[in-house]
This record gives structure tokens, sequence and C-alpha cells, in this order.
């Protein structure tokens, strides 16, 4: 049974609602506006928190947080015992992954920052030369990024993982489900002198199916993707060697001395409702997953039948969290146009719509990537300038979610 959070109807989500609705509704649209898809801003779940709100509430004295350190014995010695302890339980309800009680957590202010300690603790302190980090294109576009801006004698970005043929040792990036396309992944490399960083950013019931619980040596998790809460800046590694995990906490003691003891506690409180409510009506995975569904239905009705674009196809898998045959329904859709010569971005920013170049994950310039946890409103202006694109003008029906 799903959460009845109420957005423009009582029953479900304006997800599908028709332009013409929403103006009714909502006001006039501004036609000339641009849809910022670019970021996976998750906007998608605040009308769940509101909802949620009295029980998600946290305050915090005065007093409390002035110290740097935390009443912890974990090797990442400003991590608050709370949300160690709320990630482990979440862990074990959802499925998601195998936390045993000698793996280490370590917190960081967002994955972004945990990649950087696992780069910094993965590579030789003295090296020859740098150690290249690697990742199946279509990668995430962040992470040449990542691995290029310190310019560190001790790693560089060395590019597709396919195309990687030194003997040498290398780190590769899986992240799976992969951003941008939303694809399960395994290594690729797959030679004895690498090493395996593992971004399960995405992995969690909403988005794909929990087909196992992996126990790999170094697995990255996120705040911002599990629940919506972007701004809180907190992501967490689970880590099974003891060394790495002191490594990384020194990379992350250096940089930014912790991680805000306020952003922790307060994923804790997130993280425990999230909990919860796998055992109530107000199953936060199930509300999420309702809507993408809703959002996928509607964009695929859109560009059915389109000689312009298509749009990526995903498998259907058991799902062990939910007992039950599940959709993947990544945080965005990977689409492309039909004629490789068009660029698709330039083609949706022609009509006020931005979204992110598929060079920028190392393919060509005829995808896009675009995000579908965006606001209600962003999201349905999206579709209308999607019809219009092809050539249609026509409302989508809110009941059916079909044209009309």
């Amino acid at each position: 049974m799903g959460v009845t959070v109420k957005t423009t109807s009582p029953a479900k989500s304006s997800v599908a609602v028709s332009p013409t609705k929403f103006v009714a509704e909502n006001g006039k649209l501004n036609a000339d506006a641009f849809v910022n898809l670019d970021h996976g801003d998750p906007t998608m779940f605040v009308p769940y928190w509101q909802k949620m709100s009295e029980g998600s509430t946290i305050t915090f004295p005065g007093s409390q947080s002035l110290s740097y350190f935390s009443e912890t014995k974990s090797v990442c010695w400003f991590l608050e015992p709370k949300l160690e302890e709320e990630i482990r339980r979440l862990h074990r309800i959802v499925g998601n992954a195998a936390v045993g009680e000698e793996d280490c957590i370590v917190v960081g202010s967002g994955s972004s920052q945990l990649i950087q300690a696992a780069l910094y603790a993965l590579s030789s302190p003295d090296p020859d030369q740098p150690i290249s980090v690697v990742c199946a294109a279509p990668y995430y576009s962040s992470y040449p990024e990542i691995a290029n801006l310190l310019r560190s004698r001790s790693y560089k970005w060395g590019g597709d993982a396919r195309n990687f043929d030194k003997e040498e040792a290398y780190i590769e990036l899986v992240t799976t489900p992969n951003n941008p396309d939303g694809a399960i992944r395994e290594p690729v490399v797959n030679r004895p002198q690498g090493t395996v960083i593992y971004d399960f950013a995405y992995y969690w019931p909403h988005y794909t199916a929990i087909s196992s619980a992996p126990s790999h040596d170094l697995m990255l998790f996120t705040f911002s993707k599990c629940t919506g809460h972007a701004g809180s800046r907190i992501g967490w590694a689970i880590v099974r060697n003891k060394e790495v995990a002191k490594k990384m906490t020194k990379f992350i003691e250096v940089s930014t001395i912790g991680v805000s003891k306020d952003s922790q506690l307060r994923a804790a409180k997130i993280l425990g409702v999230v909990s919860d409510s796998c055992f109530s009506g107000d199953d936060f995975f199930t509300y999420s997953r309702n809507i993408l569904k809703e959002r996928w239905q509607s964009l695929r009705q859109v560009v059915k039948g389109s000689d312009l674009f298509h749009v990526q196809k995903y498998p259907i898998l058991y799902c062990h969290f939910a007992k039950s045959m599940t959709e993947t329904l990544p945080a965005f859709a990977w689409m492309k146009t039909i004629k490789g010569e068009v660029d698709c971005v330039d083609l949706l920013k022609e009509h006020k719509i931005l979204a992110r170049i598929g060079t920028r994950f190392g393919v060509e310039s005829n995808f896009a990537r675009i995000s579908m946890v965006s606001k209600d409103e962003e999201f349905n202006t999206f579709l209308r300038k999607l019809s219009i694109i092809q050539g249609r003008d026509d409302p989508i029906d809110d009941e059916n979610h079909t044209h009309i």
C-alpha cells in the first residue's frame, strides 16, 4: 500500500497532469522559460517529506555538536554513531548491501568527496606515474573532473575502461545502476593489477530491482539519491579493508576536518523514517516508484512512434525487497536522436529544454541525459515541449496517462 501524499489530486501524484489542467490549477505556464533538466536535482520527493514532516523533523539545542569528535569507536572518528546505526539498519531492510560487523563505515560530504578519498586511499603515495582511473562509457560526467581536479601525482583520468589496454595498475569505477543510462554494470577490465570502486548511488528499490546484497571491498552510497535530501551533503562508504578506511578518513580529516554533525544527525533521522516506512502504508520506496513509473509511462507515450527520439528500454527483474518482478525506473532518461547527425541537446535547447550532452559522458552528441526527478511542474512542461518538438500539441490524459 503506497503513500497517499497529495499533490494535485487526492489519490496520486500529478506526474501526468495535462498542461491544460496544470495551467488552470497553478496559473499560466511561461512558454518562454527554460526547463532545466541538466542536473538530477531530486525535488520530486518534496511532497512525501511534506507529508512526513512531523516524524522527520529534528531540532538541535545550541549546546549540541560543539566538539569535532563523535563518541564512536569507528575508524572514522567523526562518524555519528546514530548515523552508522541507521545506515546498517536500512541496508539490512532493503538488502542492497551486505554490511558485516567488521566492515568500516566512512561518512563524507556527499559521494563526490568519498570518491576523492577512495582514489587517495587506493593509489600509491609516491608512484613513478599516476595510476589510471577508468570507467566504461557512458560514464558519470563528473568522474573525469573528480579524477583530474587536484592534478594529483597519484592518479589521473584514464578514460573509457573498454579502451584500457595497459599492463599496469588501475582503478575502475563501476556505477550500477549506471548514471546516465540506468544499465546494470560489472567491471570491464578485470585484471589482477586493478582495484574496483563500486558506486551504488542508485541501487535502491525505487529505481531498480534489488537482485542481491553485494559484498565488495569498497562500495559507495549517497543520501541524496536514496531519500532526495541532496542539500544535506551526506554520503557513506562501506569499506572492507581497515587500512583503506583509515586513509579515506585521513583524506576527509585534512580536507574538511570531518563532516557536519548536524547533517549526519538529520540524515540519521530521515533514514530511520525511511526504514520505519517500509513496514507501514507510507512506504517511501513504493511512493517513489509509483511516481517514477507514471513519469516513465508518460515519457514513453510521448516518444512512441517518434522519428526523432529514442529512449532506452530496460528489463523487468525480480526484486527481493519488493518480492515481485519490477521495472527498472532510472532517475535519468538516456535519450538519443534517431538521426545520428542531429545534436540532441541543441535540438532540445531550441525548445527551451536544458539537458546534459552525451560527450560529457564519453559518447556521441546525439545522446542526452534528462532528469526524471524534478518537480511536477518542470516535468510536465518538459513533456509538453517534447510533444511540440515532434509536431504534436496534444495534452496528456491525466487519468490514463495517454495522449488524447
